[in-house]
């Protein structure tokens, strides 16, 4: 896939301090790996932006999340809490990232409870990242 430098579109909402962010790969193809345009996460993408009109979520794109083995993908971020990256999610998506994006918002732990996540972001999840604060340690 593409390395190239990553791009930020406008946000789907403009909530300013919300600091949940969904980022869509748009250099993502559907299985049939075609390079037709709109690719795949490009239609991602507007799904989500569409299903986040009116919350507070920032909806931006990247040229490749490097994550190409499991197709489609997108990430899940929010201040302070632990970082998400999902797989395997089709174009019509959308609504799932913005219901995690949600649920990772309101969570009290920083992490996207289990119970309550929808089933592609179950399946698809790829990476938990913690967040960029003192961790205790694990030792």
């Amino acid at each position: 896939m593409d390395s190239g430098p990553a791009t930020q579109t406008e946000p789907a909402a403009s909530i300013t301090g919300a600091g949940t962010t969904i980022v869509v790969c748009i250099s993502c193809r559907d299985a049939s790996g075609s390079d037709a345009h709109p690719r795949a996460g490009e239609r991602l993408a507007e799904d989500t932006r569409r299903a986040a009109a009116g919350q507070p979520v920032e909806v931006r794109t990247v040229e490749c999340l490097g994550n190409c083995k499991r197709r489609l993908s997108a990430s899940i971020l929010h201040d302070g809490a632990w970082s998400y990256v999902f797989g395997d999610l089709a174009e019509d998506s959308g609504a799932d990232l913005v219901a995690g994006a949600s649920l990772l918002a309101t969570a009290e732990d920083g992490k996207i409870p289990w119970r309550g996540r929808p089933d592609s972001l179950r399946r698809g999840l790829v990476a938990r990242i913690p967040p960029l604060m003192p961790l205790k340690d694990q030792s």
